[in-house]
């Protein structure tokens, strides 16, 4: 068993926070009720009095709001736009209790910087777990990892390297490969090395794991057509978990269920075993894939649609900005994120695979100048080279 699973993680302060701890405390990823609702709505409220309390820049912008009273009351809840955490730093605790300090790019580009508290890092791996747990994915036996994430060197902090790392806890490590190796001066994309690691993987017969950004495991396969390879066949109890999307090689990508059928049909990992996931730094609560490959919202969190052209929310089923709201981040006024991202918020009855919380479907980023991400930077290590 996962250690992140039975972790007792404890709020700041077990009075001021007791709603947000009973909330993050609930074991079930995915219970929706009427309890839950009203735990939310109290943690929040609590999450808020906690930044005004100490942040002046979250005083000010909340400065005016009363009390959240219902779920309902989420529309009215204050938000940050993701690009505001790429030019400030904001704080909720002294320095000296930032535990790890994420960035969400790799070496160039603008990046987003926060502040995570051991309370912040602890809950967030423990809700991490829990979804892993639900899915039946924490195994005692030994396993062989390929990761599409930078290979770990001294002062990495990317956010995308600390969640592949973390991934790696809840299976035993027989061996470790990395798709983006450390070159000495950076990182590189390794197609051969990938491809290396996956003719092994199937000789050895032990399952495997692959993580990572979805581009570099496509360029993988496309190496191995075009070297006339055939297809390899692994450990039918394998796992295929996606972070991060194609941002820079639009040109290059190709539909999800194409590339989850050349996945099954190159390296005959059943479709059940292939799962996106959505996250960011900004807001480091994580959405996974359900088997009919739609992203579920969790227990600790809440997602909100705006409309484009007037900030408004949304009902189910119309496309606009992404908010996501979750009262359990201490250390940041992050409880209330606008994304960059547009999206379609769903009612639990249009995925069909029983799931009772609502989901969401991503159908791009606003903006194409400066608002990149880790996958953006990640995708600049393939030009040249797919």
């Amino acid at each position: 068993m996962s250690p992140h699973l039975t972790d007792p993680a404890t709020v700041p302060d077990t009075v001021a926070l007791k709603n947000v701890q009973a909330l993050c405390d609930i074991a079930d990823p995915y219970r929706h009720d009427a309890e839950t609702d009203a735990l939310f709505v109290a943690a929040m409220n609590e999450s808020n009095h906690w930044h005004v309390r100490r942040s002046p820049f979250y005083a000010n912008l909340f400065d005016g709001m009363t009390e959240l009273k219902s779920i309902e009351d989420l529309t009215r809840q204050p938000y940050i736009h993701a690009n505001f955490f790429k030019m400030h730093e904001i704080l909720s605790v002294p320095r000296e209790d930032v535990l790890v300090n994420p960035t969400s790019s790799g070496t160039t580009g603008q990046k987003s910087q926060m502040f995570w508290d051991e309370w912040t890092v602890r809950s967030g791996q423990r809700m991490i777990a829990r979804i892993f747990d639900h899915y039946s994915w924490i195994d005692s036996d030994p396993v062989s990892y390929l990761l599409y994430t930078n290979q770990p060197q001294p002062g990495l902090k990317t956010g995308s390297a600390r969640t592949g790392q973390l991934l790696t806890d809840f299976a035993p490590a027989g061996s470790v490969d990395y798709g983006l190796a450390h070159t000495g001066t950076g990182h590189e994309f390794d197609a051969f090395g990938s491809i290396r690691a996956l003719q092994r993987f199937a000789e050895e017969d032990v399952p495997v794991r692959i993580f990572g950004f979805p581009a570099f495991l496509s360029f993988t396969l496309d190496r191995m057509r075009a070297l006339g390879l055939p297809p390899v066949k692994l450990n039918e109890r394998s796992l295929v978990l996606f972070g991060g999307g194609w941002k820079g090689n639009a040109d290059k990508q190709i539909a999800k269920p194409e590339l989850y059928r050349r996945i099954n049909g190159q390296l005959g990992i059943p479709d059940e075993r292939i799962r996106d996931a959505y996250g960011s730094v900004e807001h480091s609560i994580p959405y996974i894939e359900c088997p009919n490959h739609n992203l579920h919202v969790p227990t600790w969190s809440r997602a909100l649609v705006r409309s484009v052209r007037t900030l408004e929310p949304l009902p189910f089923g119309e496309r606009g900005y992404l908010q996501f709201i979750s009262p359990y981040i201490t250390s940041a006024p992050a409880q209330s994120v606008l994304m960059g991202d547009l999206g379609t918020l769903h009612a639990p009855r249009e995925c069909g695979c029983g799931t009772p919380t609502p989901w969401f479907e991503i159908h791009g980023r606003a903006g194409i100048s400066r608002n990149r991400s880790c996958a953006i930077a990640a995708a600049e290590l393939l030009k040249d080279k797919a």
